[in-house]
């Protein structure tokens, strides 16, 4: 293992550079000036989107818990029919941009607006968020515990709640964290189902244009409320506990739950989350794509926005695994007030709007690194600062599973740290650097506000494509791109899914 200073100050550069949109945030405010900061902040206004946003947030959390963790629990724990099929369908949506579910929604009911429309559109585009982790961390957990438990003469119930949830725990809280962030940063369903949050506020101020303050200054309270945010989950780690397990003998895999007469009721109610969150879309999608696909030359810009698509989302997935994997291994080897700190750190820039992060670039560029302006690297940049905490808790939580103590045994037979990096801890941490690479692949992908400030002079993606064609109503010629955007993304879906260990046969396990 690396030495810990020589890992933390890895950690500590690799969190500068992620920082950099947030220090540019903060600069900017504090020219404004104390009393029009006061102006701006002090209003009903900006008290209203709070409670809105952070009301959109808890509602659509708690539904991702609920949908995430019952369908992986049915998935890896129950006989349930086609069980293998369902955990893909669950993973799926995850390949669905917000924005192209809103706007399927929205064309095909009528006044599908508001809080409660956005919130169910938000909950069916991120459960997977949730779904994935608890369904890989269910598959891989020991049945030991468990069985102690039913042994003592706990029911299934009490056995679920007191044993099971406590060793999913990591997984459970990384995924509603992620979700939470997620919906404080969206702007794509907020904007097409007309739910006044933040990040439409602040998208309406910089898209007007005569007075930046107003948004530099919701884009703060956006930042405090994140921090608040994780400080909040931060509060209900518990100190020294182990969800690595190392003794005698091999892991067995659990007992799947018999569900008898709720076999049927439970495929119905996965069927109908599948045909609420994929189904929609897809109808939508299919009804305009054989006159979008007709157009002149259509064939060849779509060919030539994927490539785009694919090597501009390659390049920010290469770098922003390369920030994550110290922060990562720091986190899961080295845990402080510190490490948290610094782990912590790195999630500020995920709930920003990406047009706060394509602006502050683009300023960060012209007037510090201007040969990185217009480039790729500016923007796979923007990408690392967006996306970091997905790599991050992947990073950390495939280190936090690997026994440290097969590092130790490595360096007490004269291995180096960096033998040690490169034969133990990398290989024993390699499934979560690939899940994390396949996630923020998948998130580059669909991301729009920054990659339409930061791509490269007369580089059009998928999603570019998407959003200029849906701006003049064009939405048949638009649907070819959104279509060939979810069939793209749902590659690294399928990965993830895979990776969970939903798609492991019995006598595979």
């Amino acid at each position: 293992m690396v030495p810990r200073p020589v890992l933390f100050g890895t950690a500590v550069v690799a969190v500068a550079v992620a920082l950099i949109p947030v220090a540019y945030l903060g600069v900017r405010t504090a020219e404004a000036g104390g009393e029009r900061i006061a102006e701006e902040l002090l209003t009903a206004r900006v008290g209203l989107l709070a409670l809105r946003t952070l009301g959109l947030a808890a509602v659509v959390t708690a539904g991702c818990l609920l949908l995430g963790v019952g369908s992986a629990f049915l998935v890896t724990r129950t006989d349930l029919p086609l069980r293998r099929f369902f955990g893909v369908l669950a993973a799926l949506p995850l390949a669905v941009p917000t924005y192209i579910a809103g706007f399927a929604w929205i064309s095909t009911v009528d006044r599908f607006e508001g809080f409660w429309p956005g919130a169910l559109v938000l909950t069916l585009c991120s459960y997977p968020y949730v779904f994935l982790p608890v369904a890989a961390a269910l598959t891989g957990a020991d049945p030991a515990q468990e069985e102690v438990s039913r042994s003592l003469g706990r029911g299934a119930w009490r056995t679920f709640t007191d044993v099971t949830l406590r060793q999913i725990r990591p997984a459970l809280t990384g995924g509603g964290l992620l979700v939470a962030l997620y919906v404080l940063s969206d702007f794509g369903a907020a904007s097409i189902l007309r739910v006044d949050t933040f990040t439409r506020a602040i998208f309406i101020a910089f898209d007007l244009g005569f007075d930046r303050t107003a948004a530099l200054v919701l884009s703060t309270v956006l930042v405090v409320l994140t921090v608040l945010l994780l400080a909040g989950e931060s509060a209900t780690r518990r100190r020294g506990e182990r969800y690595a397990r190392v003794g005698a003998g091999s892991r067995r895999p659990p007992a799947r739950s018999r569900l008898g007469w709720a076999r049927w009721p439970a495929v119905a109610a996965l069927a109908g989350v599948a045909a609420l969150a994929l189904g929609v879309p897809a109808v939508s999608l299919a009804q305009r794509m054989a006159v979008g696909v007709s157009r002149p030359g259509s064939l060849g810009e779509i060919a030539v926005a994927a490539g785009n698509s694919l090597w501009l989302s390659l390049a920010g997935a290469a770098l922003t695994m390369l920030l994550a994997l110290p922060i990562g291994l720091l986190s899961a080897r080295a845990p402080g007030a510190l490490t948290g700190l610094l782990e912590r750190l790195s999630y500020l820039t995920h709930a920003l709007p990406g047009v706060v992060i394509g602006l502050s670039l683009v300023f960060f560029g012209i007037n510090v690194a201007y040969p990185l302006y217009q480039t790729t690297w500016l923007l796979a940049l923007g990408y690392a600062a967006l996306f970091l905490p997905l790599a991050v808790a992947a990073v950390a939580g495939a280190a936090a599973q690997a026994p440290p103590i097969l590092e130790e045994v490595a360096r007490s037979l004269g291995r180096g740290p960096v033998a040690v990096l490169r034969t133990v801890t990398l290989p024993l941490t390699l499934p979560g650097i690939g899940a994390g690479a396949a996630l923020v692949f998948l998130t580059c992908m669909k991301e729009l506000p920054a990659t339409l400030l930061l791509r490269p002079t007369g580089t059009d993606t998928l999603a570019t494509e998407l959003w200029t064609h849906t701006t003049v109503n064009a939405y048949a010629a638009a649907a070819p791109y959104a279509a060939l955007l979810v069939l793209l993304s749902s590659v690294p879906t399928w990965l993830l899914a895979a990776r969970s260990g939903i798609l492991e046969s019995e006598g595979g396990r």
